[in-house]
């Protein structure tokens, strides 16, 4: 499905975020964006949070289906 696509490739680019952040105290959104309080940012902060919870769907998924689909 394309909503999976779409939630993975946000969770990766939130995955790759909080390791910059973990490892180099370097928060890439919110450089990107204007800082972390900037709407523009917490718009970004929300979709990867959304992302990340619609993944968790994918764990629960038939491993059939999946293959269907492609």
């Amino acid at each position: 499905m394309v909503i999976d696509r779409i939630a993975l490739i946000l969770a990766v680019i939130g995955g790759i975020n909080w390791g910059s952040v973990g490892l180099f105290k370097f928060d890439l959104v919110a450089w990107l964006f204007g800082g972390q309080t900037s709407m523009l940012s917490r718009v970004i902060y929300t979709l990867v949070g959304i992302a990340a919870l619609w993944c968790i769907s994918l764990l629960f998924r038939a491993r059939d289906e999946a293959d269907e689909e492609a």
